[in-house]
């Protein structure tokens, strides 16, 4: 394994993920004049932003209402959804420049569902009190990532395609750039940057059952909990209500919100019993408990899973609104939506919590930035709305973009390369040691044991005896892990090696939802306490702060910014 003296690649800024709030940062920083590259361990378009379905969401009123939406309506419903413990003046911001932010995507080319005098569509999606969730039929996600993947190609960014983000970089106490490892190449190559944005989505894999792509393993959390830096309210993990169940695919809000029915065992639309006004347009928290309560207590099917009924909407509305379910359902259930019922059950969706950011993307740590699903700029709080993530995407993307452009200087250059040839000197010692243990535990079998630990013990209802449970399994599977090795010591194609960094950052952030969830004593939006079911403002309207320590999680607590909507009764 010997290697020859290291190149050092430099860029004024260096994105990492390939998503949409990556291609929206480094579309932002490029236009501002800044070298920019983009690296991704996946083409940007294979990036899990594809998969969202359902829309994205803007106050423009295209749909006819009684009463006019507006941006404080938006903003009343996100900080209502999130069960108060949102930033009120990130989510301000956010659906104020939200409404710019989408038809700069409907003007570079979105091709969205369109009204019959040609205005962007927008359907009901759960916790709104308007219909406001703009969409391309059932595929907004693939359209918005499409229409940016060509910006970026047109502003000539290049893509560090299949690359993967070892560690962070820090000198003089702040991020100088990263470690990357080129898959086919087999190297380590130091990439100096001014600024450094994380952009790589969430963590959904450590849980069994998931939404998400194989790829959402939360490295970006890890690389930044690594370094240093907190993570914030990692406890709020949320559980989509629709997921197909054997699979787990998802099977859009949009379902509901163009009017399918949520169906127990005994035929009844069983919402009625949990959110009577919204019923199946509950926000997402409430609709999932609701679902595994009725899976929980026998009015499921099979035990398992319960219907998701859109045979009443017809055949030409399932095709023109949701013609990708109609072709999941076909292609992975056997099942045709337009004649039978879609079996769904409850799976982990997305991560409220993350890096904790600044409206601007900033970071704790000066030169680093997050955007996206790892990011926490709490806009979501315990419980995103619907609709919500793509836009935080466009709206905070394009802000860290613009924010880390402000700082450059054209200093890359300056940046110390000692701490670039340290740091990959540890990294390939560490591969060398990995690679002569014996191997007495295997990886793929602890990271079995932890999904289905996370599944079953941090799932959708928590209570103290399973989570103490949780986190003593955790500290167990952290000590087995240290007598796992890998075959191969090469670099090249190491795909056995980028799996055991993988499960490493899999098992810390496992740990860090684990502690949060166990020390909330109390149930708001996602979190649910069975032994604490109310929320509790006077001890815990906080954010959870996460820090590493040799010991495992040290946690803190900071305010939640309140400033027009005080909490109140969460009624729906």
């Amino acid at each position: 394994m010997n290697q020859p003296q290291m190149e050092i690649l430099s860029h004024d800024i260096l994105v990492i993920g390939g998503g949409l709030a990556g291609l929206r940062a480094a579309i932002e920083a490029r236009k501002a004049g800044k070298d920019v590259a983009i690296l991704s361990k996946v083409h940007p378009l294979r990036s899990h932003s594809v998969a969202a379905q359902g829309g994205v969401n803007a106050a423009f009123n295209n749909v006819p209402a009684p009463v006019q939406d507006s941006c404080e309506n938006h903003a009343f419903d996100t900080i209502k959804g999130s069960d108060y413990l949102a930033d009120q003046d990130a989510v301000e911001i956010m659906c104020r420049e939200g409404l710019d932010r989408v038809v700069e995507m409907e003007r570079w080319g979105t091709l969205f569902s369109r009204t019959e005098d040609g205005k962007i569509a927008q359907r009901p999606f759960g916790g709104a009190g308007f219909p406001r969730t703009c969409y391309a039929a059932d595929r907004t996600g693939h359209n918005l990532l499409h229409v940016l993947y060509e910006q970026v190609t047109g502003l000539r960014i290049p893509v560090y395609e299949e690359w993967h983000a070892l560690s962070l970089v820090v000198g003089e106490g702040r991020c100088i750039g990263i470690l990357a490892f080129p898959l086919f190449e087999g190297k380590i190559v130091p990439i100096r940057a001014e600024a450094t944005i994380l952009a790589t989505g969430g963590y959904g894999r450590i849980y069994l059952r998931s939404t998400n792509a194989i790829i959402n393993a939360g490295r970006g959390c890890y690389l930044a909990y690594q370094a240093g830096v907190p993570l914030e309210d990692m406890e709020f993990v949320q559980f989509h209500p629709t997921s197909l169940y054997g699979t787990n695919i998802l099977i859009t809000e949009g379902a509901r919100g163009e009017g399918g029915y949520l169906v127990n065992v005994k035929g009844e639309r069983y919402m009625e019993r949990y959110a009577p006004h919204l019923m199946e347009l509950g926000p997402r928290d409430i609709v999932a408990r609701a679902t595994q309560r009725e899976i929980d207590e026998g009015r499921g099917f099979q035990g398992q899973y319960v219907h998701l009924d859109l045979r009443h909407l017809g055949k030409e509305k399932i095709m023109d609104r949701l013609p990708g379910i109609r072709q999941i359902a076909i292609d992975f259930a056997g099942i045709d939506p337009v004649l039978d019922p879609i079996p769904i059950q409850p799976a982990q969706h997305y991560s409220m919590g993350g890096i904790p950011t600044g409206v601007d993307g900033e970071t704790p740590l000066p030169g680093l930035y997050a955007a996206g699903e790892c990011a926490c700029v709490s806009v979501h709080g315990a419980n995103r709305l619907g609709g919500n993530s793509l836009l935080e995407t466009l709206v905070f993307g394009k802000r860290a973009g613009k924010k880390a452009a402000s700082i450059v200087r054209g200093r890359k250059e300056a940046l110390p390369p000692s701490a670039f040839h340290k740091q990959a000197e540890a990294i390939r010692a560490g591969l060398r040691e990995l690679s002569s243990r014996s191997g007495e535990e295997s990886g793929f079998r602890l990271r079995d044991e932890l999904k289905t630990l996370m599944t079953h013990r941090v799932g959708i209802f928590r209570r103290k005896s399973d989570l103490l449970s949780a986190k003593e399994k955790i500290r167990e599977l952290k000590e087995r892990f240290g007598r796992t090795a890998i075959k191969q010591n090469r670099l090249a194609f190491n795909h056995e090696w980028l799996l055991h960094l993988e499960l490493e950052g899999m098992l810390h952030v496992a740990e860090v939802i684990t502690e949060g969830a166990l020390t909330r004593e109390e149930s708001r939006g996602s979190h649910f306490r069975t032994d604490y079911p109310e929320r509790d403002d006077e001890r815990w309207l906080l954010h959870t702060l996460a820090y590493k320590t040799p010991e495992g999680t040290r946690l803190e607590y900071k305010n939640v910014t309140i400033t027009n909507s005080p909490p109140k009764a969460r009624i729906y």
